[in-house]
């Protein structure tokens, strides 16, 4: 099976872009560390810092529903209630 890729753009409310940034770094070693986790990258935008971008690719689905059901993820989205204004998540095939 083909590694999935996700694409999760994460957009804060204008006066909460450092705690929504704060929040999203605290995943990433973890998140790196689990079992299935190829890469795990977070972009912020040059010319609209409340817009962040994660890039990740999985060795399959059901390792990174996994990592969707885990704990610190949990926490984030209790620590970022209200603080994120737009989220879209893209699970997406390499082609080319």
């Amino acid at each position: 099976m083909a590694t999935l890729t996700i694409v999760a753009t994460i957009k804060a409310k204008a006066d909460q872009v450092e705690l929504v940034k704060s929040e999203l770094l605290k995943l990433i070693d973890i998140t790196r560390a689990e079992q299935g986790c190829i890469n795990y990258d977070l972009h912020q935008d040059n010319d609209n810092p409340a817009h962040f971008v994660f890039y990740e690719n999985w060795r399959s689905r059901e390792l990174w529903q996994t990592h969707m059901n885990n704990e610190h993820l949990k926490q984030y989205m209790a620590a970022t209630d209200g603080a994120v204004e737009q989220f879209t998540l893209n699970e997406m095939t390499h082609i080319a």
